[in-house]
């Protein structure tokens, strides 16, 4: 979070100081050699003060839920078949009320997955799939996760990126008995799940 608030701070002065000697101290005709770099700091700025809505995310993710280390996790880039909706890449962990269930979690956005997509590619290099064969997770599969790669120590988190829960939805139901509890759907809402989300999988779940 402090490094994207000095990234937001940096891109916001260069886009100013630029637009200054723009207006300031050059002619119009040599405009055009400086408007790329307007437009790229703008568009940076705009980038990194759309990270914080997700960072604030994270961290009440973190604040709900613990860490878990998972090994040999599925995942892929290519569209999931039980997802609805754009997605970037996937994991499917286990539902924490019947492990053999596997549920899928996606990247809903485009934002910062430049480094995942790389490592889940049908096609990426060995060693770059390595790199998440162990992987951090804290969440809940059901509702929503926060996914990481551990350091090359191992012993520490880094990459962090909201995973959302998206299963096809039929007739107003998940098309899973998840088996949440009233305690799990209270902590989802914590993380920020939208309560007629939560209250129609717990429907589901009653059927």
């Amino acid at each position: 979070m402090a490094i994207n608030a000095v990234g937001l701070i940096g891109w916001l002065f260069t886009w100013i100081g630029v637009l200054a000697v723009l207006v300031g101290l050059l002619s119009p005709g040599f405009a055009f050699l400086f408007l790329p770099v307007l437009l790229y700091s703008f568009y940076r700025a705009v980038l990194q003060l759309r990270y914080f809505p997700a960072a604030l995310r994270m961290r009440r993710i973190l604040q709900t839920y613990p860490w878990q280390i998972l090994r040999g996790v599925p995942s892929g880039l290519t569209k999931h078949p039980d997802v609805l909706g754009r997605q970037y890449g996937w994991f499917e962990l286990p539902n924490p009320t019947r492990p053999e269930q596997q549920l899928p979690l996606v990247f809903a956005q485009h934002l910062r997955t430049e480094w995942w997509s790389r490592r889940l590619a049908p096609r990426a290099k060995p060693r770059l799939r390595a790199q998440v064969e162990v992987v951090w997770f804290a969440g809940d599969p059901r509702f929503i996760g926060l996914i990481a790669a551990p350091t090359p120590s191992g012993d520490a988190p880094r990459r962090l990126h909201v995973l959302q829960q998206r299963l096809r939805v039929n007739d107003g139901r998940s098309v899973a008995d998840w088996g949440a509890t009233p305690e799990d759907i209270e902590r989802g809402r914590r993380v920020g799940i939208h309560s007629s989300n939560l209250d129609a999988r717990r429907e589901g779940t009653s059927r």
